[in-house]
């Protein structure tokens, strides 16, 4: 069965072609398959805004027909595994599963299920649906990955995103380094660096928020004081180059990761990246459901 729970499911040759897919969507050169005779269920055991909906909409868009499990009023509240859960929805007649949850690697629980899983997100685990609209952005600006410089600043040891695409990005030929405070650190990923001296070298500045909800909620900085030390200021927007582009995977914390007048700059593609969404997850549902040939 195939699932995308992690960018590793993918080979180059189909994260280009769900890129190329996404693109094609979005320019209306293609138009989205139509399959009203499946059933999608959306599980999400974290808060999500863009994911969520970006998801849900996507899927309408295909003609799914969409459940949306409500964790806060779902058996799981009364001691129902993951697995169980699942299991039901899959017997009531799901055909795909889209799951977000705080534990990484969730998708382990979930090997006797005859449906496929895309992940929402798992812990501090992995991201792929946010690295592959990353990646369709990134791609739209530069039409390539080859030696692009990459910076991903902020919370690194518990963002998902930075670890997707750190892996992503350096399987398709760019180059990636991290900003983060020394207690963010993650020595599995690529060099740490000093921000002053790489923002005038970057292609792409990609801005992360702290996770204060993977900090057991406490609060390690002073807002004024990270964005002095790691936010993307007025003055290091004003050294990046020509050509290069601010991303964040949202939500931004205003004035702390980033100037809040720079979310919509000239050179920021953070909304372009929420519009991507829509389209690149339309492209995955599509190969998920050929890849597995539901129906």
């Amino acid at each position: 069965m195939f699932n995308l729970v992690k960018m590793a499911n993918l080979t180059d040759e189909q994260i280009y072609a769900l890129i190329n897919h996404a693109l094609a969507l979005k320019n209306g050169e293609q138009a989205p398959i139509q399959r009203p005779d499946l059933y999608v269920a959306n599980l999400f055991f974290e808060n999500s805004t863009r994911t969520k909906h970006s998801f849900e909409v996507a899927q309408k868009h295909l003609g799914l027909n969409v459940i949306n499990f409500e964790c806060s009023t779902s058996s799981v509240n009364k001691g129902e595994s993951l697995y169980d859960t699942c299991k039901t929805l899959e017997m009531i007649g799901c055909h795909l599963l889209v799951i977000r949850h705080p534990e990484n690697e969730y998708y382990h629980q979930l090997q006797n299920l005859s449906i496929p899983v895309i992940s929402g997100g798992d812990g501090s685990g992995e991201h792929p649906s946010q690295c592959l609209l990353d990646l369709m952005t990134i791609y739209e600006q530069f039409g390539t990955f080859t030696d692009l410089n990459i910076v991903i600043v902020g919370d690194i040891k518990n963002s998902r995103v930075a670890r997707s695409n750190y892996h992503a990005l350096t399987r398709l030929g760019a180059k990636v380094s991290f900003v983060c405070p020394p207690e963010f650190t993650d020595p599995t990923l690529g060099p740490v660096v000093d921000f002053d001296q790489v923002i005038s070298q970057v292609d792409v500045c990609m801005m992360l928020r702290v996770q204060h909800e993977r900090h057991d909620g406490q609060v390690l900085f002073d807002k004024d004081t990270y964005h002095q030390g790691y936010g993307l200021s007025q003055e290091r927007y004003a050294q990046l180059h020509e050509r290069a582009i601010v991303l964040h995977p949202a939500p931004v914390n205003r004035g702390v990761e980033i100037d809040s007048d720079l979310v919509e700059a000239p050179k920021s593609r953070i909304f372009t990246q929420m519009k991507n969404g829509m389209y690149m997850r339309q492209a995955i549902l599509s190969l998920v459901i050929e890849q597995n040939n539901l129906g």
